[in-house]
């Protein structure tokens, strides 16, 4: 599948929006050297065609008493589709995990986990660890973030 053009103007539109969806169409129609009119139909285009998927707040973690970061490797016992899906599922519905990768390597999964504090983690890990085709944990507690959800490199 042949990827999408998108031109100059584009990319500077997606940029400024990755750094502050808040901006408006005569804010963004100003920095990228257009009006407002074609600015705002070039933003509904990136929509309509899916480079935009959608605009999220960007919520601090320490004011909601989500302190704990932690980087938890997985490997699965058995890789048949069905297990492997009811694991991705089991996963996709915990709240605590705010991502979740498959990965190269001697793990299978790469979870990002938030938590109030280590006893929550514990209660999080020992749910984990139940999980039938769960066969070994391995975690990671992050002490500070250096960089987090920078924005994709477009210009």
């Amino acid at each position: 599948m042949q990827p999408e053009k998108i031109d100059r103007i584009d990319r500077r539109l997606l940029d400024y929006l990755q750094q502050d969806a808040r901006l408006t169409t005569a804010q963004l129609a100003e920095r990228v050297g257009l009006s407002a009119s074609p600015c705002a139909r070039r933003i509904r285009r990136l929509e309509q065609d899916g480079f935009i998927e959608g605009y999220r707040a960007q919520l601090n973690r320490q004011r909601l008493n989500l302190g704990i970061t932690i980087f938890v490797h997985v490997r699965l016992s058995q890789h048949q589709d069905k297990l492997v899906e009811a694991f991705e599922d089991t996963v996709r519905n915990m709240a605590e995990v705010i991502n979740c990768h498959t990965v190269s390597g001697p793990f299978d999964y790469l979870l990002q986990v938030v938590t109030p504090d280590l006893p929550g983690y514990e209660q999080w890990v020992r749910r984990l660890q139940k999980l039938p085709n769960v066969n070994t944990v391995d975690s990671s507690f992050a002490i500070r973030p250096v960089k987090e959800q920078g924005p994709l490199p477009l210009v």
